[in-house]
């Protein structure tokens, strides 16, 4: 039993599997063992820093919101220190954060999961649900819950074209889904963002949603913003992976170095977390009224997309194996949870940079857009515990092995 418990409810500190053996996980018999008390057994298999998380997550979002209240002066003195529309202060917590984590993606193995059919089918569901599906989703919960607030009906918009490339690495490392295809995911989001981003805007914030006067919005100053949230993050992570594996050894990697590196992305997410509120603390206060009203659209557009995501995958991990596909891990646990975050959450650091640098750092714009971390840390923070709860009362496995004989 011990056993079983272990091959279905990994720790978040556990190493990251070969991606090989996606394809070779088939389910156990004793699968069907799982029962009620299987999420407190996730919660005791979590480390003390991941139990802390949510309680220290919500402790530094009142924190950031006190500060940016009473502390005179803190918009100005951020914005004094910026490299091109980035936020310096924002953009350390954010380096802070992601470097640990794409410390830990095998970049080795990287090679031959580009040549995988399985790669390109992801990305391909990837593409449809971030630059179709998600963008569409959000302009029509704006409009329906926002009709009478164009300034912040923008900032949501804004916020519903940027698609995540930082915080998804955090929710699907707790979540325990694949570091290897989130990393790749999140590159080519990252490109496309570049490439997309300034046109969708225009499109869907003039053009579709008829709303305001032009938007000018520069390229360079979306691909700075990539850059810097990921280009320095995944380079320091490549460089210090293989540095420190070629002047030790992979096992010291694995088991000395990265469980006393990996609270530093803990630090980094609460630190990135009290600037960001900090930043808009007395426009949030001021404005509560039309602060919980972006809520709803908020809210309703991350669980929407992170259910539509995760289902759509388990839907087609359970057709595979109606067709007697038992052994294809094309559509595994890990997989749903890479496709479901990358879905469900966005880039809101670049949404708030484009927001702040078209209507000024005090525009219901650039409100509407800091309202995104708001909703979305606590929303994606509870549904990494839905998703490890989903990972064990869901049957991942083949039809003749589901509890009570049910598909």
């Amino acid at each position: 039993m011990e056993k079983d418990t272990n091959s279905v409810m990994k720790s978040n500190e556990q190493d990251l599997r070969p991606v090989d053996s996606l394809a070779d996980h088939t389910p156990s018999e004793n699968d069907d063992h799982h029962d009620v008390a299987a999420p407190q057994a996730l919660f005791q298999k979590l480390s003390i820093l991941d139990r802390s998380l949510t309680p220290a997550i919500l402790v530094c979002m009142i924190v950031g919101v006190v500060i940016g209240e009473f502390v005179p002066g803190v918009q100005p003195a951020f914005d004094t220190v910026k490299f091109y529309s980035v936020s310096v202060p924002i953009a350390i917590g954010l380096i802070v954060m992601m470097w640990p984590i794409l410390t830990k993606v095998r970049y080795e193995a990287l090679s031959r999961i580009l040549l995988s059919r399985r790669l390109w089918m992801h990305m391909g569901i990837s593409m449809i649900l971030n630059w179709i599906i998600g963008p569409l989703i959000m302009l029509g919960l704006a409009w329906a819950t926002l009709p009478d607030l164009p300034t912040y009906r923008t900032g949501v918009i804004l916020v519903g074209l940027a698609r995540c490339i930082a915080m998804v690495m955090v929710w699907n490392q707790l979540a325990g889904g694949d570091a290897e295809y989130c990393a790749i995911l999140v590159v080519f989001n990252s490109v496309l963002q570049i490439i997309l981003y300034s046109p969708y805007a225009v499109l869907f914030v003039n053009v579709v949603g008829h709303t305001e006067q032009g938007v000018h919005l520069a390229y360079g100053s979306v691909a700075i913003s990539v850059l810097i949230y990921l280009g320095i993050p995944l380079l320091a992570g490549v460089i210090t992976r293989f540095t420190v594996i070629r002047l030790k050894s992979k096992e010291f990697f694995d088991k000395s170095f990265a469980p006393r590196f990996s609270p530093l992305s803990f630090i980094g997410l609460l630190y990135t977390i009290i600037v960001m509120f900090a930043y808009q603390g007395h426009h949030i206060v001021q404005n509560i009224g039309s602060v919980f009203r972006v809520f709803v659209p908020m809210i309703l557009y991350f669980v929407v997309m992170w259910t539509s995501a995760f289902a759509l995958v388990f839907y087609l991990a359970r057709r595979e194996f109606r067709k007697g596909n038992t052994d294809n891990g094309d559509f595994t646990y890990e997989l749903a949870v890479v496709q479901a975050f990358t879905a469900g959450s966005n880039n809101f650091e670049l949404a708030i940079a484009v927001a702040i640098a078209v209507y000024g750092v005090g525009s219901d714009q650039a409100l509407a857009a800091t309202i995104g971390p708001l909703v979305e840390v606590p929303v994606l923070l509870s549904l990494t515990w839905v998703a490890q709860y989903l990972r064990v009362r869901l049957q991942w496995g083949a039809p003749t092995q589901c509890k009570n004989g049910k598909v």
